[in-house]
């Protein structure tokens, strides 16, 4: 096991600007923010008498903001466009490209071609003749939601009269 010795040196100073009323560690950010707190006025009256970048805290940040404010941003100039979207020819070897893309890519099992809700599908779609829009997960959820909401009713329906029949 290895011992690391960390050791730190910290030299503390008496600020002779107020008087040896303030002990300051050494670090050039202390030090910048006691001027701040303590002698801002005389701090930036020197600065601008020797020709010096104002180094305070507040005056970085100030300069900072006043520099992000002047820079032009191209936000104003942009305006945003639908890109319309391209209609692909259809050819059987595209569509079987596609198809057998899309099983392996949703893991569907080779079946699943051959399914009538796929060959459904497949014939609504190649009506479209701009291309179509596939739903979104909430909407495609919102649909399946109500649908099995509809085939719960058509199914209380069902059961309601084959009660009322068999009662008679």
């Amino acid at each position: 096991m290895s011992s690391h010795l960390c050791v730190v040196f910290i030299i503390n100073l008496t600020c002779s600007t107020c008087r040896g009323h303030c002990i300051i560690v050494n670090e050039p950010t202390t030090l910048r923010r006691h001027a701040e707190a303590r002698f801002a006025g005389k701090y930036r009256k020197w600065a601008k008498a020797n020709s010096f970048t104002l180094k305070l805290p507040g005056d970085v940040a100030a300069e900072k903001k006043k520099v992000a404010q002047a820079q032009q941003t191209i936000d104003a100039h942009v305006t945003e466009r639908k890109i319309s979207e391209r209609v692909i020819p259809y050819s059987d070897q595209l569509f079987r490209k596609a198809a057998i893309e899309w099983l392996i890519a949703t893991d569907q099992p080779i079946q699943a071609l051959k399914h009538p809700r796929f060959k459904e599908m497949v014939d609504v779609a190649s009506c479209a003749t701009q291309g179509i829009k596939i739903p979104g997960q909430k909407a495609t959820r919102a649909e399946i939601m109500r649908m099995f909401k509809n085939h719960l009713t058509q199914l209380k329906k069902k059961l309601n009269v084959s009660t009322i029949l068999d009662a008679i």
